[in-house]
């Protein structure tokens, strides 16, 4: 069998990108409330970071954006609902272009049956979210539609809030071994007893979809996230904390309880490193202001790891000085690459945000998921002659801006030869 290897699937910002501030919780979504969208900009900066993670790791997949406007979410919430701009809003939401949120991945090592899993995740807190499942799960079964290698489930039940791989890590000494799966989970304002913002992933659904990917209960840890980082702006556990291979990436205040926390992965992952951020160096603020662990840690095909990080993290003082002192001491974390995602930013998503991790051999995925730069090319064309340039809150509900970013998705669909998914 071939080598299985991470690729990262990102989400190409759709042709409605707009700041709406539809995401409670998300400090960066509520900021940028009523501000004007560059669409176009947004989607050349994304496919800009595509093609640099092409180039340096060697593997780069991408999900394409779903229908927008959604109609029939506007049927649904009945006759008049497109005069609420809340609910308009959600119907025009691009908000799946972060792919983190589009399911949970398990890989064929970590399984009873060898496949890799995937789950579709409910995103039920947020109605402009808890709308893109089954659009999404249809391009999934596309995707990976080899049932010798994978399996795509349905999302678990909405009783159950699941936000997908923003809250699961994966620690594994080699991405084709079997490794250690951990979920981070919230508990609910209720059971808290106060707090600000709610908690999204359930501890119930974080159990269905490891049940459903047959988990070895020996090597899958649940663990609380920290209420403090939940209402200071760290809405998905990806804002405080990523891994990759035998190492984790955290800020001191991510977990409930670290010690609790540490002590349950290293149990079950003896060889964990443990690269800790103090609370003292970068504050939770400055860590949710510049997305310093919404970064993509990926292991370089040089040896040690790389973090892909947002523009941001450099542009704060306290943030780049850690990083300039991380590097130069002798941690597994050898490199960081600023990226520019600003437009993704300014509506709350950083570098993870945008991209879903599949461990697979890449062989085994329709290729046209695949990025080869020749259809970077492509796509970038597309992009810049059909996506909107800027769109304007007011703008929302126009028909000719409806047109526009209907044709746009169907030419990108053209072009890529996935016009079934019109």
């Amino acid at each position: 069998m071939s080598k299985l290897v991470e690729v990262n699937f990102d989400g190409i910002v759709g042709p409605s990108h707009n700041y709406a501030g539809l995401s409670l919780g998300n400090v960066a979504s509520a900021k940028s409330y009523g501000k004007t969208s560059y669409p176009r900009a947004a989607a050349l900066q994304g496919l800009t970071k595509m093609r640099g993670n092409l180039a340096r790791f060697g593997h780069q997949g991408f999900l394409l954006p779903l229908p927008r406007p959604n109609t029939a979410l506007l049927e649904q919430l009945g006759q008049g609902s497109e005069q609420n701009p809340a609910l308009l809003a959600a119907a025009y939401s691009a908000s799946s272009m972060w792919t983190a949120n589009a399911a949970t991945v398990s890989p064929a090592p970590d399984t009873t049956d060898s496949k890799c899993h995937l789950t579709p995740a409910n995103l039920v807190t947020m109605v402009h979210r808890a709308q893109e499942w089954p659009e999404t799960k249809r391009m999934l079964d596309l995707a990976f539609a080899d049932s010798s290698h994978f399996t795509v489930h349905d999302a678990v039940p909405a009783t159950f809030g699941d936000e997908g791989a923003a809250n699961h890590m994966r620690l594994c000494v080699d991405h084709g071994e079997a490794g250690v799966e951990v979920f981070v989970y919230g508990r609910s304002l209720a059971e808290r007893g106060n707090g600000k913002y709610p908690a999204r992933q359930h501890i119930e659904a974080s159990r269905a979809v490891a049940r459903l990917h047959g988990l070895s209960p020996e090597r899958t840890v649940f663990i609380e996230q920290n209420p403090i980082a939940i209402d200071a702006g760290a809405f998905h556990n990806d804002v405080v904390a990523v891994a990759n291979a035998d190492t984790i990436f955290a800020h001191e205040l991510a977990f409930a309880d670290r010690q609790v926390a540490y002590d349950a992965m290293r149990e079950a992952f003896p060889a964990l490193q443990v690269v800790e951020v103090p609370d003292s160096e970068v504050s939770l603020a400055d860590a949710i202001t510049s997305y310093l662990f919404n970064a993509q840690l990926v292991s370089r095909q040089e040896g040690g790891m790389a973090l892909v990080v947002p523009e941001e993290c450099r542009e704060n003082t306290r943030v780049w000085t850690y990083l300039e002192g991380m590097l130069a001491g002798n941690g597994p974390i050898r490199e960081v690459v600023p990226v520019d995602v600003r437009q993704s930013m300014a509506n709350g998503g950083g570098p993870a945000c945008l991209r879903l991790r599949v461990v697979c051999d890449p062989s085994t995925v329709d290729p046209r998921f695949l990025l080869t730069e020749e259809k970077a090319e492509q796509m970038e064309a597309v992009i810049a002659r059909a996506w909107p340039e800027q769109i304007d809150p007011a703008d929302l509900g126009n028909s000719r801006l409806e047109k526009t970013v209907i044709a746009a998705r169907f030419a990108l669909l053209e072009a890529l030869g996935l016009a079934e998914l019109g």
